[in-house]
């Protein structure tokens, strides 16, 4: 195989890692999206009164093990108006469990 090819079938390599890792990336935040909403609808946190503080909402200083989405989620939920959060800093669900769940199934998240 020339050079020029073994360079090409690097590239495109490459490009197909690249691209893989992506629908990987989207995938686990949809799934820490579910995982938001089902926690959310578990602690009855439906309106600003019944809000209620997420251990994973705070940002960690040390990192061990893989890569935790469900901060990234939080944020994204928040943006998309799905969650809402009080000026302490509790979240809650601003749709109700089954708009939420609609609303992640025709669109999937991340990206």
């Amino acid at each position: 195989m020339s050079e020029l090819m073994q360079i090409l079938w690097g590239f495109l390599f490459l490009a197909c890692v690249y691209i893989l890792t992506q629908y990987g990336i989207n995938w686990r935040i949809h799934r820490a999206n579910v995982f938001v909403i089902k926690d959310l609808k578990l602690r009855g946190a439906v309106n600003a009164a019944s809000a209620v503080e997420l251990p994973y909402a705070r940002k960690r200083n040390l990192n061990i093990g893989m890569r935790d989405f469900r901060r990234r989620a939080l944020e994204e939920l928040v943006a998309k108006g799905i969650l809402g959060v009080t000026t302490e800093g509790k979240y809650y669900l601003l749709k109700s469990f089954d708009e939420a769940q609609s609303f992640l199934s025709g669109s999937k998240a991340g990206g």
